[in-house]
């Protein structure tokens, strides 16, 4: 027997094994077609299940689940507690939590324009850590690293600036199903393009993630008036995610509609999550499914190459959430102070969410100063499509635009064992919709069928896929 209790959010997939038919779970495949990840304990196969946050598990010596039992459930007991209380007890908790995991080590610092690894280079220079930066940005896209090599040169850090390329994606292919084993797309993580160069490096990975769900609040103020049921549908939904799941829900002939047993799904996982206020609910659902299934799925890339340490995932930090009330996490309000408080000179340069301001200046209105930069980034970007130079925001235009990169992305897509998989003329309506009708919204529909073609390439030796193929 094994006992596996699984952290508050966690960093791995662990799976178990279900008594049942060895077939692929074409309900939850829809699923992932829709949102991008899986809900629940779902994967591809209806014998197996992965273990679930917050849970001691005991399995057999086969790997079957004997028992199992909740020993944490997102919970909403905000404290009664001034706002600079509540700055003091999470700069102690984040920097003891950094401290613990940095502890004679050097550490790989990814920073963009954002917060979440601004606040980790803060407490890395208040810490006195060995730090090595780096940033990416797209080739032909928005020099994010400009921002980054600030931070990094204000804190005293090394940095190195990576530029994603185009068409990396055919010659990594593989390998990057081989470390995700196809639980997420392969177009989002940028890690895969500069993944030898992470093996040079000397260290282990401090990373941001999940500090934007937890230190923000759980819903817009434009969508207080919808149900938490349709704060998540329309949360989770990817342009183009729900026609492709109808499509195979309806080629494999499930019963019912997609969109009902989706509503259901998530309407039962919401039904068992304890808290009343809809804000701190969204976030524990986020936390509980989302997170898991999704953003952990995506640290594979960088495990790949060192250890990896995310001090937002850390079950105390998750615990203090629990008991903040919710006006101190809306809008970043408790990182934004932690930064100015530790290291205003940070603090003093330009947040990219809200360019040209940084953040003692985003929150004041300052059309003098917003309109003209907005101009000069319309401007710069016209004048690149003039000179034939198309202005790249998405991983996806470096892999997927372009008759190399399309006769690559067909090769997977029209196989024909995949097709016969998927019953229908699916893949050539998704694809002659991406190229003809709508890149952008389509893209999601192409990238997941990439993913699963690399799924059931990886699978189609087994006896389940050679009757399908028949």
């Amino acid at each position: 027997m094994k006992t596996i209790t699984t952290s508050i959010i966690p960093i791995k997939q662990t799976f178990a094994k279900v008594h049942g038919e060895h077939t692929p779970n074409y309900e939850a495949i829809c699923v992932f077609a829709a949102i991008g990840f899986f809900l629940g304990e779902d994967t591809y196969w209806k014998d197996e299940k992965v273990l679930q946050p917050g849970t001691t598990y005991v399995l057999d010596d086969n790997g079957y689940v004997i028992s199992e039992e909740k020993v944490f459930n997102w919970f909403y007991k905000p404290r009664d507690i001034s706002f600079q209380t509540a700055l003091d007890e999470f700069t102690n908790l984040f920097e003891s939590i950094v401290k613990e995991q940095v502890e004679g080590k050097k550490m790989l610092l990814p920073l963009s324009g954002g917060l979440d690894s601004r606040s980790q280079a803060v407490a890395l220079k208040h810490l006195n850590a060995d730090v090595h930066s780096y940033s990416y940005s797209f080739s032909g896209g928005f020099k994010e690293h400009k921002i980054s090599e600030q931070i990094a040169n204000a804190c005293g850090f090394d940095f190195d600036s990576f530029l994603i390329p185009p068409n990396y994606l055919w010659n990594s292919l593989d390998q990057a199903a081989s470390i995700n084993k196809c639980y997420s797309e392969f177009t989002l993580p940028r890690q895969m393009a500069v993944l030898d160069q992470f093996k040079t490096m000397k260290g282990e990975f401090s990373l941001g993630h999940w500090g934007d769900v937890l230190f923000d609040r759980g819903i817009a103020v434009k969508d207080n008036d919808l149900s938490d049921l349709e704060l998540i549908y329309k949360k989770v939904i990817k342009k183009g995610g729900l026609e492709l799941a109808k499509g195979l829900w309806q080629s494999w002939d499930l019963e019912g509609d997609f969109e009902s047993y989706l509503k259901t799904r998530i309407q039962t996982l919401l039904d068992q999550i304890d808290i009343t206020d809809k804000s701190a609910r969204i976030r524990a659902f986020k936390s509980l499914y989302w997170a898991p299934r999704w953003t952990s799925v995506s640290l594979r890339f960088f495990e790949a190459a060192h250890p990896i340490n995310l001090p937002y995932y850390d079950d105390r930090m998750c615990r203090f959430i629990c008991e903040i009330p919710e006006a101190y996490l809306g809008d970043r309000r408790l990182q934004i102070a932690y930064i100015k408080k530790r290291n205003p000179k940070l603090a003093k340069i330009e947040w990219q969410d809200h360019m040209p301001f940084n953040l003692y200046s985003y929150n004041e209105t300052q059309l003098t100063k917003s309109l003209p930069y907005r101009i000069k980034s319309k401007l710069q970007r016209e004048i690149k499509g003039l000179m034939g130079k198309k202005y790249i925001q998405r991983n996806w235009e470096l892999q997927f635009l372009g008759n190399d990169n399309a006769s690559k992305l067909k090769s997977h897509l029209f196989d024909n064992d995949f097709q016969m998989f998927l019953g229908s003329n699916i893949a050539h309506v998704m694809y002659e919709n991406f190229k003809n009708k709508d890149a952008v919204f389509y893209s999601h529909s192409v990238s997941m069928l990439l993913t699963l073609s690399l799924w059931f390439g990886k699978e189609r030796k087994e006896s389940v896929f050679k009757s399908v193929s028949s």
